[in-house]
């Protein structure tokens, strides 16, 4: 959640981890607790690469069998200091401050699971494939949620949707500091990746459904989503206040519903390490 030319809040991620919890593929969480097996043993290791204030470990540390350690990779230290305090008691848990993208495969020897939420599409096409080489060289699970795959659906419907959709997607796709994201090309890209290295994926939509209930989640999102097509597309601005307020009035009452698409991917080597 937190990466490279990323900066998040955290009453961001507080108001998103329910619409993130709701919208995580289950099935693949029980796909990697299955290629772990019984554990008896030592806790398996964890690492959780840009994870804000923890929520996947939250999410995933009930889903997976035995004693766990997990490490939080993350760039900011305070919401790492967040993070650690409130993983699940039956964890154990450490920080790692720095840049997630350099890991490599010696650095990941002994981790079982590798798992990212709300990452992939902060990063680029080359991060992507050293980081997918180092997961399938070290022989981890990786599971990667919550990535957005560019499709977005307000009902009832506006004339300016797809013009703001389309901004929005150009603007996830921008080039910050020399790195160019990958934004919604970021599933594929990596489905592809780990195919290069022998390793099959599986893939699964996990998009949030907002509705009246979400408000909350609603005005920060449409806010963002808006202020990041207009920084894209700058002719925007002069019909965003408009715009926002008609889409904000509906949510008041109780009319407006919006899905986010995401994607989950899940790579499993063929033997647990």
């Amino acid at each position: 959640m937190s990466a490279p030319g990323a900066p998040v809040t955290h009453d961001w991620l507080a108001v998103r981890e329910p619409a993130d919890a709701a919208a995580r593929a289950g099935e693949l969480a029980d796909r990697v607790a299955a290629w772990l097996g019984d554990r008896d043993g030592a806790p398996i290791v964890v690492r959780d690469l840009g994870c804000g204030t923890g929520s996947m470990g939250r999410w995933l540390a009930g889903r997976l069998p035995g004693p766990q350690h997990w490490l939080l990779h993350d760039r900011d230290p305070d919401l790492l200091a967040r993070a650690v305090t409130g993983m699940p008691a039956e964890t154990t848990a450490e920080v790692r401050v720095g840049d997630l993208t350099a890991l490599d495969a010696a650095q990941l020897a002994g981790t079982a699971v590798v798992t990212a939420s709300a990452l992939l599409d902060l990063l680029t096409a080359d991060e992507v494939e050293r980081l997918t080489a180092a997961c399938t060289a070290a022989g981890c699970a990786t599971l990667f949620a919550l990535t957005v795959t560019g499709s977005v659906l307000i009902t009832p419907s506006d004339p300016l949707d797809a013009a703001f959709a389309a901004a929005f997607d150009a603007h996830q796709r921008r080039t910050v500091d020399g790195r160019r994201l990958l934004g919604p090309d970021a599933v594929p890209a990596a489905a592809a990746a780990f195919g290069r290295h022998g390793v099959a994926v599986v893939r699964a939509p996990s998009p949030w459904r907002l509705g009246a209930a979400d408000n909350s989640l609603i005005e920060p999102w449409l806010r963002g989503w808006v202020a990041a097509a207009c920084e894209h597309r700058p002719d925007l601005a002069a019909e965003a206040p408009a715009y926002v307020d008609r889409r904000l009035a509906a949510a008041a009452r109780g009319e407006l519903r919006v899905v986010v698409g995401h994607a989950d991917l899940l790579a499993l080597p063929e033997h647990r390490s």
